[in-house]
């Protein structure tokens, strides 16, 4: 298992950056939380110790651990970088606060710090316009949660170095999660393709009266999600036969959405006031808090992890 960083800074307190903390002081690294915003530090204090409790209730770290101790929080992203040996920017997806961000840690990092982003889909080339040595900075997109999902995207930009790619890959492995190496800086990498071309397609069968909202996430969740947790596109059409999908393929192509951009289907809901979870409602009504819609989520994801973990436990006692 590859070594963490010493010390890493994350800039952005909040979902994901949070979140990130957690992951990154779990297995020792001294982390500091930077945001601009005294309320965000806040907020994300209350994210950390629910998180914390959340893994501690799963089995996932032990009684005595205490992650927040090694979170420091910081308004200053110039002094908060100041000792990082990876800095992680994670804050909104808006180019000119990413451009605001890198060129203050790039010139108070020290000079060899990995400086990185969890950008979904802002390219990383040109994230790497906004520093004097763009070879040193790097996509670094993890999924939400990142304390519990166990992939990580680390995404090439035209300038990125080879030795920031295999630091980056062996950050993010010395923190117990597996890296995904894109190697070219296409928009939306790998994991955002793949869940916004299933977004598009899923919107648009409820938008023909194809089947109701409730209908295709059933459809998604309880069938398509279910089996990729097991096997994946490629193995699923080896198993039935490339021929079939070809021709499946074939039929099915020039039916598919191609929309351009998300229509009415998000532009209503937000004209309405129904922005998602937070809000009440979105393409569902909720009575819960967003807090108790995360913990509800990361149970799922717990649940599922739980039974791959049982299965390939069977199969390494089989092989053996």
């Amino acid at each position: 298992m590859a070594d963490p960083p010493s010390t890493v800074s994350i800039v952005g307190a909040g979902t994901m950056g949070a979140g990130l903390a957690v992951q990154f002081a779990r297995h020792g690294v001294a982390v500091t939380l930077i945001d601009h915003r005294e309320s965000n530090l806040a907020d994300a204090e209350g994210a950390i110790a629910d998180a914390t409790a959340f893994l501690r209730a799963e089995g996932l770290l032990a009684a005595s651990a205490s992650p927040a101790e090694r979170i420091e929080r910081s308004l200053d992203a110039a002094d908060g970088v100041a000792d990082a040996e990876f800095v992680l920017e994670t804050v909104s997806e808006d180019r000119e606060r990413k451009r605001a961000v890198f060129e203050t840690v790039a010139g108070a990092a020290p000079d060899d710090a990995v400086l990185a982003s969890n950008t979904s889909g802002i390219p990383i080339t040109e994230l790497g316009t906004f520093v004097p040595d763009p070879e040193r900075v790097v996509g670094c997109h993890w999924w939400n949660p990142p304390y519990l999902l166990p992939l990580v995207e680390v995404v090439r930009g035209a300038e990125t170095s080879t030795d920031v790619i295999d630091r980056t890959a062996g950050y993010v492995e010395g923190v117990g999660r597996e890296p995904i190496v894109v190697e070219r800086d296409v928009p939306g990498f790998v994991w955002n393709r793949i869940q916004f071309a299933v977004l598009r397609e899923c919107t648009q069968l409820v938008a023909d009266g194809v089947a109701s909202v409730e209908d295709v996430e059933r459809a998604v969740r309880d069938g398509y999600a279910l089996r990729t947790a097991a096997v994946g596109p490629f193995e699923t059409a080896d198993l039935s036969g490339l021929e079939l999908f070809r021709d499946v393929a074939d039929d099915l192509y020039p039916h598919l959405s191609t929309a351009t951009e998300a229509g009415p289907a998000f532009d209503d809901r937000i004209a309405r006031g129904e922005t998602g979870v937070a809000a009440g409602a979105g393409f569902h009504d909720y009575e819960e808090s967003l807090a108790e819609a995360i913990r509800r989520r990361d149970e799922r994801v717990r649940a599922i992890g739980r039974a791959r973990e049982r299965t390939e436990s069977r199969e390494e006692a089989n092989d053996g």
